[in-house]
């Protein structure tokens, strides 16, 4: 049986010829093409297995083109050109489709898979007044995948050589979008990784089944190509001072990232079997010779596993614990998540809940750890849990998205645990900061800037952006903001 149900018109271009939005409004939506929950629990490869070409065109078909300003741009923090794109995928120019992203995004096989679209662009598509909203991100994916794959990343026009040189620390999505963008600009790029291999989160923290990790490599292969020089395994502020790439460089780019797990401060913590999310994600789906070698013992799978934490961090730790256990002949192992609020409220992406549930990860809301109990080894097996109730918050401004969880006495209730693991958030790196107090931060490791558009800190010629900014938050954000101050790092160089 098809994927899609396919309407009743032999030539997608006849309906651009007749604009009649009601027509388009009426085409049924592409349902995605992935993997079987029984199949996807088995492998750690991505779940969608992307459009084919008349899936793409059907669906592209159903956006109605909006009078200017078009809701979906407006909504996109990169502000890409969307309708534009899927015109151009209804009428097969698949490459000018691609081309269109890329003109204002460095990342568009990312973003078009990780972003959470249901709150973006396809949060304020109009067609879902009707029906769901056009399927943007996958769209996204499915061009920037047929460019990728037939012609490769194409080659962007590079500007002379300034004789300028910055140094970039760290090579998540702010670092690559900064790196790429300098490049352009004619300035000579290095590109400093605490990982043995770039890519920061996009290789460190998504998980394959969500982000392959052939897309990064491409992605990094193609930057080496136009001259980024990138050093791993090095952390600036301990591997080599700051204060020596601060006087090697021109500028200095600080794309950190917000890299520190939250502590939970219960007892217990420091159990053997207790992870913090970036340990677990990174160990649980990174080949060993990619790690660092602190990192390369077996991580422990356990019948039962736990993670605490509602966002989409802990999504992606509860799918990667029931994959391991699958590969470990757990069949019938327990994957738990504990949220201290109600289903609503999580920060996670509805589709990859959905994805959890499928995949037989159970759910406990309103339900938050109060100490973990270890055995005669150190070894966590109990966690006391504690219920919550939740109530808007007592602003009346933010009461609909503020919400209180408080505690309800005597509801205290002790559950197994052979394995736990912490998504409850992350923080910046407190370490350069630390070293170089004329740097000023808003919170640890969050440096003080100019403005989100200069990125200029508190120290003349260092810029940062993205979460080194405003903390941990969406790939798309840091990919547009180090968009903006790669421009700003320009300015500075050629005036300086």
């Amino acid at each position: 049986m098809s994927a899609f149900s396919a309407p009743a018109f032999e030539d997608p271009g006849s309906l651009w010829l007749d604009p009649s939005r009601h027509d388009r409004v009426n085409i049924p939506p592409v349902e995605a093409p992935e993997q079987s929950p029984e199949e996807s629990v088995k492998n750690f490869n991505p779940v969608f297995l992307g459009y084919n070409e008349e899936q793409a065109i059907v669906e592209a078909m159903r956006c109605i083109h909006c009078p200017k300003p078009e809701p979906c741009i407006v909504a996109c923090p990169l502000h890409n050109d969307i309708p534009s794109a899927l015109l151009a995928i209804e009428e097969k120019r698949y490459e000018d489709a691609a081309n269109i992203f890329r003109a204002t995004s460095n990342l568009p096989e990312v973003c078009g898979r990780l972003c959470p679209q249901e709150i973006l662009c396809e949060g304020s598509c109009t067609v879902a007044g009707y029906a769901r909203p056009v399927n943007i991100g996958k769209l996204e994916a499915f061009c920037t995948d047929w460019q990728r794959e037939r012609s490769g990343f194409p080659k962007p026009t590079v500007a002379a050589p300034t004789g300028r040189r910055v140094a970039v620390v760290g090579s998540g999505p702010a670092g690559l979008a900064v790196a790429e963008e300098l490049t352009r600009y004619g300035h000579a790029v290095v590109v400093y990784e605490d990982w043995p291999r770039p890519g920061g989160l996009l290789r460190y923290g998504i998980p394959g089944f969500k982000l392959a990790k052939e897309i990064v490599n491409q992605k990094i292969a193609f930057l080496e190509s136009l001259g980024i020089q990138f050093i791993c395994n090095t952390r600036i502020g301990q591997d080599i001072p700051f204060e020596e790439v601060y006087r090697q460089y021109d500028a200095v780019f600080l794309g950190i990232g917000a890299p520190i797990g939250r502590r939970i401060y219960i007892p217990g913590e420091e159990l053997q079997g207790v992870y913090q999310a970036r340990e677990f994600l990174a160990r649980g789906n990174v080949p060993l010779d990619e790690l660092p070698a602190a990192m390369r013992a077996p991580l422990e799978v356990g019948e039962t596993m736990v993670v605490i934490g509602g966002g989409d961090t802990a999504v992606d730790c509860v799918r990667t614990a029931r994959r391991l256990q699958v590969q470990h002949g757990l069949t019938n192992g327990r994957v738990i998540n504990y949220y201290r609020g109600a289903p609503f409220e999580m920060r996670a992406r509805e589709e990859e809940y959905a994805h959890a549930v499928a995949e037989e990860v159970q759910y406990e809301f309103l339900a938050t750890p109060v100490r973990f109990i270890g055995d005669e080894q150190g070894h966590v097996r109990q966690i006391e849990m504690q219920r919550m109730r939740s109530k808007p918050s007592d602003q009346p401004a933010q009461r609909k998205v503020s919400r209180i969880r408080i505690p309800i006495p005597g509801s205290n209730f002790i559950v197994p645990a052979d394995v736990v693991v912490l998504a409850i958030g992350y923080e910046g790196d407190p370490l350069i900061p630390s070293q170089v107090p004329v740097l000023k931060t808003t919170a640890p490791g969050i440096f003080k800037v100019e403005s989100v558009e200069t990125g200029r800190t508190t120290l003349e010629g260092i810029f940062a952006a993205g979460d080194d900014v405003h903390g941990a938050d969406l790939i798309v954000t840091a990919v547009a903001a180090g968009r903006f101050v790669a421009r700003a790092i320009d300015e500075y160089l050629r005036n300086k």
